[in-house]
């Protein structure tokens, strides 16, 4: 038994590794890679410094993100595209840890995130992220880009960061800051930015018009004596790997916070590698690889001072529009961030901190799809419903909740529909063989109900009520056929049922029982209720016989000799006849 356990995680592990595949696919256009590689890491650069700002612990932590998560995961994650590094939607779950716990908490964060990454991956967790709703991921993509955007206030107004975790209040205190001392300057830099990429993206969007724009402002701040602050003196290359920053006293208290990181670079990264198979032909990547190769890019990246990564969608959509194949292309898009780190570190420090958040602000604005949006509210008033409270909770609280929110009403409202699909409708009897006149006397001494659709926690209340309610008869007879589903509740509801018309003197008959429902009627005591003496038939028209002859014993009706049923009695898959 050991031996084959020992070989089942053997295999598993395996499976989770890098193959000979992967270095196949990288061998087939390797030029065409490594100009997607480049491109991406030129949109990549100011993302990673602008979400190291924001994140609270430096440009120098994003860049160190954006080099060895972003190395990592492409070798060990799941898609042939995806690119990972630091993202807005982690920002916003940072920004509160940092305020909270200050910024060494947010390594120690990641770490442990990071190895809950590998565990989902080993428990084969990658396969949920299909049972998320579209409702929930675009209502969750348009909060985060309302928050990514807010979070950009403070710099590109000129003003120190204010105090705090939630963004509408520092929004609203930096506003306030502003109205004290407004820096014209910062606000023009921010605008001039966030229009050269969106006018840019329309006019050519084949062109990165964000590092475009950050150029251009950084020699216009050098040229000119502009009163804006810049990103400030960067190391030239990465730190020294370390767990100085580890305090096993606290992992206790950041355990909560952990859950929420992983959880979000789970959601995030699955669902950018999921738009990247969308974008493509041929491409499928594997969830369960991708939560390892996250895992094991968060567990790296702190010991280089770098935040906690996740597959990132705008850097993963501009690899696949730019012809990218194999992961090639996400390796060269590190080693590009290696060499600016190392050989340009002096020119990125002058970069203005409101250039930044032009970029940021411009990336929030072509986050919302508003023929997405458009689309979804208009599918069904549960749709909007859910996307507008997921993006309203991940305004107000945060990510982690929001996704909780969306997916808790998301099930309710799809609880509701599928119980009102349930239905207890009476059905006509089956004439067979009867004269017209023994068939009215059938008529008024039973009735067949047929059931359909699930009889679970949902429905089943609803069903007790309709059925209880029958009068004037002495036979019920239940057409079970067309049940498609029941649960423990569905079968004690009509166990009660049951026991609730017998106490009134009517016979209960049942029909078309399935083999996967008698477990669960057994479980509760139903089966027993339903089959005793003779009760339960295969088909309606058996079941009609029964009730006669019922009937007869207790002389309510004149015994008749038995009869041959025709052809069309035989009611074999419970459809009404007559």
């Amino acid at each position: 038994m050991s031996t084959t356990v020992a070989r089942a995680v053997r295999a598993r592990l395996i499976s989770l590794l890098p193959s000979r595949s992967d270095l196949a696919s990288m061998r087939r256009d390797p030029r065409r890679d490594l100009l997607a590689g480049l491109t991406v890491a030129i949109v990549a650069l100011p993302l990673a410094l602008g979400f190291g700002v924001s994140s609270g612990l430096g440009a120098e932590a994003g860049l160190a993100t954006a080099v060895v998560a972003g190395a990592l995961a492409a070798v060990f994650g799941g898609s042939n595209l995806q690119v990972s590094g630091p993202t807005g939607a982690m920002t916003v779950v940072l920004v509160p840890i940092v305020a909270q716990y200050g910024p060494t908490a947010v390594l120690t964060v990641g770490l442990m995130a990071g190895a809950m990454l590998v565990v989902l991956a080993g428990l084969r967790a990658g396969r949920y992220m299909q049972y998320v709703p579209a409702s929930v991921i675009e209502g969750f993509t348009l909060g985060i880009a309302g928050v990514i955007g807010l979070q950009q206030v403070p710099n590109a107004l000129g003003v120190p960061q204010p105090e705090g975790d939630k963004v509408l209040v520092v929004t609203w205190r930096a506003v306030e800051e502003f109205a004290k001392a407004p820096n014209w300057t910062a606000v023009g830099l921010a605008v001039a930015v966030v229009v050269i990429m969106l006018a840019g993206a329309r006019w050519r969007p084949t062109v990165p018009f964000s590092i475009v724009a950050v150029i251009a402002a950084t020699v216009v701040a050098q040229v000119f004596p502009l009163d804006v602050k810049p990103i400030g003196d960067l190391p030239a290359g990465l730190p020294a790997p370390s767990l100085s920053f580890l305090d096993l006293g606290s992992l206790g208290s950041l355990l909560a916070p952990a859950v929420a990181v992983a959880a979000l670079a789970a959601l995030e990264s699955l669902m950018s590698a999921a738009a990247a198979d969308a974008m493509t032909v041929g491409q499928r990547h594997d969830p369960d690889r991708e939560l390892l190769g996250q895992g094991l890019a968060n567990i790296a990246a702190p010991l280089f001072g770098g935040v906690p990564a996740t597959g990132a969608i705008a850097r993963t959509a501009v690899n696949v529009r730019t012809g990218a194949g194999s992961r090639l292309a996400a390796l060269t898009h590190a080693a590009v961030l290696t060499v600016i780190v190392f050989a340009a570190a002096p020119l990125v420090s002058k970069i203005p901190l409101a250039a930044l958040a032009g970029v940021l602000l411009a990336t929030a604005i072509r986050m919302v799809e508003v023929g997405s949006l458009k689309a979804m509210a208009k599918a069904t008033r549960s749709d909007a419903v859910i996307l507008v409270l997921t993006a309203a909770a991940t305004l107000v609280l945060d990510l982690v909740y929001a996704v909780i929110i969306g997916l808790v009403v998301a099930g309710a409202l799809a609880l509701h529909a599928v119980a009102k699909q349930a239905r207890i409708d009476q059905v006509p009897l089956d004439r067979g063989d009867h004269s017209a006149e023994e068939h009215q006397l059938l008529a008024e001494h039973i009735v067949a109900y047929r059931i359909d659709g699930p009889l679970f926690f949902a429905a089943a209340h609803r069903f007790l009520l309709e059925l209880t309610e029958v009068t004037d008869v002495r036979v019920v007879i239940l057409r079970m056929s067309r049940v498609s589903t029941m649960d423990a509740t569905g079968a004690l509801v009509l166990k009660d049922a049951v026991e609730k018309l017998n106490r009134r003197g009517i016979l209960v008959l049942a029909s078309g029982i399935r083999s996967g429902q008698r477990q669960v009627l057994d479980s509760v005591g139903a089966l027993e209720l339903l089959c005793h003496e003779g009760r339960e038939y295969a088909t309606t028209p058996e079941a009609i016989h029964g009730a006669r002859d019922h009937l007869e014993t207790a002389g309510v009706l004149p015994a008749v000799p038995a009869q041959k049923s025709s052809s069309n009695s035989t009611d074999t898959n419970e459809e009404p006849v007559g």
